[in-house]
């Protein structure tokens, strides 16, 4: 059975690459994201097998049954229902959902250790406090900042009838607070080794990277926006990969630096064609100080 669970673990891997080889050309696209499709169908079906067969866990099948109809109910909604105008506002969304997704898997088995006091010891403890932290910084982050990208490219947010603009706000001392920010994270990640089933330092970590991710993206102006969904899209496969190492799942890591990789690869062709680089995307922005201008005709 181990075999069968290997070569259906391979099958998901080869047919995430090719898809994401065919996602190159726009003629070839539309048959890349069926392979990647069928190839996270492969990567569902092969964990449930192997859960149920090997008795890594118990299968609760109305959960998988539900989720999996439901989850493709509601993407299908959401694919059909919005204007090809708006897909970089879904594609943002999609990709803090899938950040999301990732670190609530790694929170969930940081709360395992929690609860049952089963904690791992040595060198195990420290690659998994280490991994779960950052899925819990990049995914958090990747969450906030996808939302608020999103609500920027729609230029607003409708609340009780009424328009709000998204802000661009960005002055020079907010640049600091993210440097400030993302050390708070990596020391408390470091904490949480020496006091693994400490819940503040996890709780912690979730509240700053949450923080982090709009503080990141507050900055940015609409015309380095593709920039910062392409980034996303980038983070929310690291994201996938480091709870990859967590569950000790090789497809899980495997698809999450493809996305990871080719996220970044775009990132930064982006950014030369706009003849800039992405630390001034994300650290010299031209949100303003907030305040109003005078503006002086010549």
């Amino acid at each position: 059975m181990e075999d069968w669970i290997s070569i259906g673990y391979l099958l998901s891997a080869a047919l995430f690459i090719f898809g994401l080889k065919k996602l190159g050309h726009p003629r070839t696209a539309p048959f890349g994201n069926q392979l990647g499709a069928m190839g996270m169908l492969v990567a569902v079906i092969t964990t449930i097998v192997q859960m149920q067969f090997t008795g890594e866990g118990v299968v609760d099948w109305t959960l998988i049954a539900g989720g999996l109809v439901l989850g493709s109910l509601i993407g299908y909604w959401m694919a059909v229902k919005v204007e090809m105008t708006g897909m970089p506002e879904l594609v943002a969304l999609f990709n803090g959902f899938g950040g999301a997704a990732s670190a609530l898997v790694a929170l969930s088995e940081i709360q395992k250790y929690i609860i049952t006091g089963d904690t791992p010891v040595g060198l195990e403890l420290t690659v998994t406090m280490v991994a779960a932290g950052l899925s819990a910084l990049v995914g958090w982050m990747t969450l906030t900042g996808s939302l608020l990208a999103m609500y920027k490219l729609k230029g607003g947010i409708e609340v009780f009838g009424k328009w709000i603009r998204t802000p661009t706000w960005g002055p020079v001392w907010l640049n600091p607070v993210k440097v400030v920010l993302l050390l708070s994270v990596l020391v408390m990640i470091v904490m949480s080794i020496e006091e693994p089933t400490n819940e503040t330092y996890l709780w912690g970590i979730i509240g700053i990277s949450c923080l982090l991710g709009i503080v990141l993206v507050l900055p940015i102006g609409g015309a380095d926006m593709p920039v910062v969904v392409s980034l996303l899209n980038s983070l929310s496969g690291i994201a996938a990969a480091f709870t990859g190492f967590i569950i000790g799942n090789s497809v899980l890591i495997i698809a999450g630096s493809l996305v990871g990789a080719s996220g970044l690869i775009l990132t930064f062709i982006m950014c030369k064609a706009m003849n800039r680089t992405l630390l001034d995307v994300l650290f010299k922005s031209f949100g303003g100080d907030g305040e109003k201008q005078d503006l002086t005709r010549t």
